[in-house]
C-alpha cells in the first residue's frame, strides 16, 4: 500500500517529511559546505539547538573541537569523491549538547546526490547512547581490573 491509498492528496514526498519531523531520532543534513539545511525534532531533543538556531550554521556546532579536523578531512573526502567508507555502518562518536555536556552519539552517514550522480550534501542520522556506552565502558574497566587482578601469581605461603 503507498500513500495515496490511504490519502489520495498525500504525495511521498509530503509523507516523507512527516515522517522525518516527527522522528525522536537526529535527522540532520548538511550541504557540500557543511552548513546545516535540516535539523528535525530528534535533533533538538539530542543536541539541545531547536532548528532556528542551527539554519545555515556549520557542523562545527555540535563537533567537539578536538575531533573538527578529522570530521573535514573525511566530510570534504566524500562530498569530493562521492563516497564514504561508512556505507551501512553505524559509528559511535563524540558530540557536543547546547549546554557544553559531552554525547556519545550512535549515527549513520550517506550522501545526499542529484539525478546525475553530483553531491548535494551529507545527513546523518542519530541516537543519544551516552548512558549505554559509558555503562559498557564503566564495566569492560571492571573486567580489566579483575582480569589483572587473576593474572597476579598467588601470595606464597609464609614460611
Amino acid at each position: 500500500m503507498n500513500s495515496t491509498e490511504t490519502n489520495p492528496n498525500a504525495t511521498l514526498n509530503d509523507v516523507c517529511a512527516k515522517i522525518v519531523g516527527a522522528a525522536s531520532e537526529a535527522v540532520i543534513f548538511a550541504d557540500r559546505d557543511g552548513r546545516i539545511g535540516l535539523w528535525n525534532r530528534g535533533a533538538e531533543l539530542l543536541f539541545g539547538y531547536t532548528a532556528a538556531e542551527v539554519d545555515g550554521q556549520s557542523l562545527d556546532i555540535i563537533i567537539p573541537e578536538r575531533l573538527r579536523r578529522a570530521h573535514w578531512e573525511a566530510f570534504d573526502r566524500s562530498v569530493e569523491t562521492g563516497l564514504t567508507k561508512h556505507v551501512d555502518r553505524v559509528l559511535t562518536t563524540r558530540s557536543m549538547h547546547k549546554n557544553g555536556a559531552r554525547l556519545y552519539v550512535d549515527l549513520s552517514f550517506g550522501l545526499v546526490k542529484d539525478a546525475q550522480g553530483a553531491v548535494l550534501g551529507a545527513f546523518a542520522i542519530g541516537r543519544d547512547c551516552t548512558e549505554r556506552y559509558l555503562a559498557e565502558a564503566n564495566a569492560k574497566a571492571r573486567l580489566a581490573a579483575v582480569e589483572a587482578q587473576l593474572a597476579q601469581p598467588p601470595p606464597r605461603p609464609a614460611e
